[in-house]
């Protein structure tokens, strides 16, 4: 019985030769469904809009052939939900009229709907792995520190930063050994070795090249896609090592190259003059030359509209928060980012600096059920018991409703520079305003705050 119950399918309509529905069954899935009102219907009426034609295609052929190509049809029940199925007609022996075999479309949906996620998941850890890879080469490239990468099994190099090639003209594949003063090659080894075992070793001093001037290397392990390397880093002896000024104050300006967070200032134009190292990794420059001189607005989204109303709320208020924009790498990576700006006070010679933090990575709030994210969760929940054109009709009232209170909560509720900043005339915003009651949205949510 188990096996005959698992081939059964979900509808099975008998029919009279004209298609007209003798009798139903159904399998256990909507064994609660009453189908007397079926019962000498024509199967025409009971499909949703543009099935009748290929259901009529499907008595035809059963009638002519014998069986007719599975088509497939949404299927409205006696409840009025509306079901995706997938049917076949046979005519039975003797004139005693077709059997029309039906299964849901239910389970395909979802098995799409799941293979759609895994591959959205999929393309965004690929350019996750592309920023972090757009990273690495950024750092190693432009380190004031000699740094190479060694194969573990041979000791060659596998990569050297250009600092390294000017201070060592040394390069990939070559053999790193040869080129310590041979009196220091045990101690070296004994030290990647070292490393090897535990992960970390301290630095040695070494001198390399004809000159042997003396050097200092620390070293560490990395795992590569094929294997694992040492990185080496390479200072001359007398540089000064991380920490070791601690009693030395630390200016204004170290503090915010440090910062975690991008740093730039721009002038009255939005031309920048100064910026961190946290922002020329978020545009892919290796250098601070490249970006001054540069209107900031090159590196935004949408570069006239996003500068202009950035500057027109910093004027209006004095101060900016929390912004919301993209910003576009030189290298194709694109980020989201917040903006807080302010301004100095000489209007003379105005400076404005703004801290831009990278927001891409924030996650969905604790029950992932609120915000934009939660209503197109429910609108996706759809799929399979609508029709498409509704469902895009509700993905775009969502997108929509909540593009307009984000807008309006960023201008402080002025609708002349929401509709600004969402590329909208006043007009067309006014009629969005009321269509998705928007302003009583916003007086409820004052109220609550009160």
């Amino acid at each position: 019985m188990s096996a005959i119950s698992l081939t059964q399918p979900d509808i099975t309509l008998f029919l009279d030769m004209d298609g007209v529905i003798k009798d139903v069954s159904l399998s256990k899935a909507i064994s609660e469904e009453a189908m007397e009102p079926w019962h000498g219907r024509p199967w025409t009426d009971t499909v949703a809009d543009f099935g009748s034609g290929k259901v009529r295609r499907m008595v035809e052929d059963a009638c002519a052939n014998g069986v007719s190509a599975y088509r497939q049809i949404n299927q409205r029940l006696p409840s009025g939900l509306e079901v995706a199925m997938e049917f076949t007609t046979v005519r039975l022996g003797g004139g005693q009229g077709l059997v029309a075999i039906g299964r849901s479309l239910q389970a395909v949906a979802e098995l799409q709907s799941k293979l759609i996620a895994a591959q959205q998941s999929m393309e965004q850890d690929y350019w996750k792995l592309r920023e972090v890879e757009t990273r690495y080469r950024m750092l190693f490239d432009a380190s004031h520190e000699a740094v190479l990468l060694l194969r573990v099994d041979s000791l060659r190099i596998a990569e050297a930063n250009p600092a390294a090639i000017r201070s060592f003209g040394l390069g990939r594949d070559q053999e790193f050994l040869p080129e310590l003063a041979p009196e220091e090659r045990d101690a070296f080894q004994a030290m990647l070795a070292r490393v090897r075992e535990q992960g970390r070793a301290p630095g040695t001093l070494v001198h390399i090249g004809e000159d042997r001037k003396p050097w200092t290397v620390r070293a560490s392990l990395m795992t590569g896609e094929a294997t694992q390397v040492f990185l080496l880093q390479i200072v001359p002896v007398g540089t000064p090592q991380p920490g070791s000024n601690r009693a030395d104050p630390i200016s204004l300006v170290d503090l915010v190259d440090r910062l975690p967070d991008g740093f730039v200032v721009v002038d009255d134009a939005g031309v920048v003059s100064r910026a961190n190292r946290a922002f020329l990794e978020l545009v892919q420059i290796s250098a601070e030359g490249g970006v001054v001189g540069e209107p900031l607005s090159r590196w935004l989204s949408r570069p006239g509209a996003d500068m202009a109303v950035l500057l027109a709320n910093l004027q209006r208020h004095g101060v900016v928060r929390r912004f919301v924009t993209g910003l576009q790498g030189e290298l194709g990576t694109e980020v989201t980012v917040e903006v807080s700006a302010t301004a100095t006070s000489d209007a003379d010679d105005r400076s404005i600096g703004l801290l831009i933090r990278d927001v891409s990575r924030r996650e969905m709030p604790p029950g992932g059920d609120g915000g934009l994210s939660g209503e197109l969760a429910a609108v996706m929940e759809q799929i399979g018991r609508t029709t498409l054109p509704k469902l895009v009709r509700e993905t775009v009232g969502v997108v929509e409703r909540h593009c307009i209170d984000v807008a309006l909560d960023l201008t402080d509720g002025n609708r002349t520079a929401a509709a600004e900043m969402l590329g909208l005339s006043r007009q067309s915003l006014y009629e969005k305003l009321n269509r998705y009651n928007v302003d009583d949205n916003a007086r409820e949510k004052l109220e609550r705050t009160h």
